[in-house]
């Protein structure tokens, strides 16, 4: 048994996130299946968005499909259910659906290939899991939607996997810097809101604690909006809570006030940072500081050294100089 499978078992659920299309995010997913199929553990396997579509939607490259074998429990939408090819059994259908129709709970009782669409939103995948243990499921795999992040999946579940390579980039030093600073802001402190839980489930505006340690909503909207509210936003203090995303915009603006370093910024979890590299690390670097509610345990990286366009790095330079400059695992499935 490989390390990867090793640190997988130790977690109710693990979700598998691209940092770009073509990484290897699903090679890494099925492979993980099988090798988990070896076990006495039962499985389950859901989506955020859609997977599983043998051609790209997008790039119109060839995908590489969900492989369920027999026993495995997964969640789908009605019409991609109905696309499925093991033959299987209805656990149950939820009472909410979506433009693909309800999502069904299923168990394949043959081995087959099937296209993965579950739910849409964090909150639904987080009462998913829950669900699971009716099903005495041992361990839930989330595959990421097409996205480069998947939608607050690696912090509802409690693990996950990381996936890059040369589709993010086939210069290998600029492959890496891109790699690490993901890696940075999925490893920010988890920041204490004390007793005002019901941040947790806000999702926009802009929110101030004061030296009492109560959050004050400031009423801007969003970050992309600051230039407009800015006058609001040092009513209370310099701890801000952003229900949205954070911009290169509010880190820049915040830069550059009086007594940085007495600024904390605290986002829902690393995928609602949407600033760049440079624009990080100036924030940074002036003294700023940046925390999560919902912090994220990333068991590994797995890496794709070929891109879409035919360039391919050397996968054992990858790997070593990836786990150099990470501190981490770093896994090619295909070498396994």
């Amino acid at each position: 048994m490989s390390p990867l499978i090793e640190q997988i078992l130790q977690h109710k659920s693990v979700s598998f996130v691209g940092m770009e299309k073509n990484t290897g995010k699903t090679e890494c997913l099925n492979y993980v299946l099988r090798e988990l199929y070896k076990t006495d553990k039962k499985i389950a396997v859901t989506s955020i968005g859609i997977d599983g579509e043998r051609v790209d939607q997008v790039t119109e490259t060839h995908k590489p499909e969900i492989e369920l074998a027999k026993g495995t429990i997964f969640v789908t939408s009605e019409k991609h259910y109905k696309e499925r090819r093991p033959t299987s059994n209805i656990l149950n259908v939820s009472t909410h659906g979506s433009t693909l129709g309800r999502l069904v709970t299923a168990q394949a009782l043959q081995r087959g290939k099937a296209i993965i669409s579950g739910p849409s939103s964090t909150g639904k995948l987080k009462q998913l899991l829950s669900e699971m243990d009716t099903y005495n499921v041992d361990i839930t795999l989330v595959d990421g939607a097409l996205s480069r992040k998947s939608f607050g999946a690696p912090t509802v579940t409690e693990s996950l996997i990381l996936s890059t390579g040369a589709a993010l980039s086939p210069h290998l030093p600029e492959l890496i810097r891109k790699t690490q600073f993901t890696t940075r802001l999925i490893h920010l402190p988890k920041y204490d809101i004390g007793n005002s839980a019901a941040l947790t489930d806000i999702n926009n505006g802009l929110w101030a604690q004061d030296s009492d340690g109560l959050w004050h909503d400031l009423e801007i909207p969003s970050t992309l909006l600051l230039d407009k509210y800015k006058d609001r936003l040092f009513k209370y203090g310099q701890t801000f809570y952003v229900g949205g995303i954070i911009t290169d915009k509010i880190l820049d603006y915040l830069r550059i006030q009086p007594h940085i370093e007495q600024t904390v910024l605290v986002a829902k979890d690393f995928t609602k940072i949407f600033a760049g590299i440079d624009t990080v690390n100036a924030f940074l670097k002036k003294g700023g500081r940046l925390f999560v509610l919902f912090a994220a345990q990333l068991l590994a990286v797995c890496v794709n050294p070929t891109s879409p366009s035919g360039y391919t790095l050397k996968s054992t330079v990858l790997r070593d100089k990836l786990s150099e400059a990470l501190q981490l695992p770093v896994y090619d499935v295909m070498t396994l």
